[in-house]
């Protein structure tokens, strides 16, 4: 995604901080479809990418904004309840900087254009929540204009990319194709089944 049309990403961080305050607190060691990540895992990898995202949009670059996204996932901290909401308002809160969106900054140790890195952390937002809404049973319903950024983020990866590839694995088929509904196709680019049930 080239473009640097800015929206809020507001609505969908909410949208994912009243995901986590409904996580049950048994369910930590749950699956998620994230290959290899339980619901702790998940959520600390929440943790660590709205503080990364945060400051990407402040362009306040180091080591929350240098670690590679193959990286493992950080610990999920004790306050997590309490931390991840508030950081996840803190990155909505940057992002509506307009100097966001403008210049380059990092994420994942990547160089980046600011409306790119906001087109990635809308996408880490909208897939991420879904990963959690399906783990724990709960439902989901992305924001609008995130979902939109997400999929065009990950349509223009994908055909960057070529031979049915996308950011993070193999394009998943589906059914319908282009009839499916948005968040199908959005979670098909990043490699996600979603009919995928724990």
């Amino acid at each position: 995604m080239t473009g640097s049309t800015a929206f809020d990403l507001g609505p969908q961080a909410a949208v994912v901080a009243r995901l986590v305050s409904r996580v049950p607190g048994g369910g930590l060691g749950g699956r998620t479809p994230c290959p290899g990540y339980a619901v702790g895992d998940l959520l600390g990898h929440l943790a660590g990418l709205a503080v990364a995202f945060r400051d990407a949009a402040r362009k306040d670059l180091g080591p929350t904004t240098d670690t590679p996204p193959g990286a493992a996932a950080p610990p999920l901290p004790a306050d997590w309840r309490e931390r991840i909401p508030r950081a996840l308002g803190e990155l909505a809160e940057a992002w509506r900087d307009p100097s966001a969106w403008t210049g380059m900054t990092r994420a994942g140790g990547v160089d980046l254009p600011g409306a790119v890195a906001a087109a990635v952390a809308a996408d880490e937002l909208v897939v991420h929540g879904w990963d959690l809404a399906r783990a724990t049973g709960q439902e989901y319903a992305p924001d609008t204009p995130a979902l939109h950024a997400s999929h065009a983020f990950l349509l223009a990866a994908a055909q960057e990319a070529g031979a049915g590839q996308g950011v993070f694995g193999p394009v998943v088929p589906l059914p319908d194709g282009d009839g499916a509904p948005l968040l199908d196709r959005t979670l098909a680019l990043s490699g996600r089944d979603p009919g995928w049930k724990p």
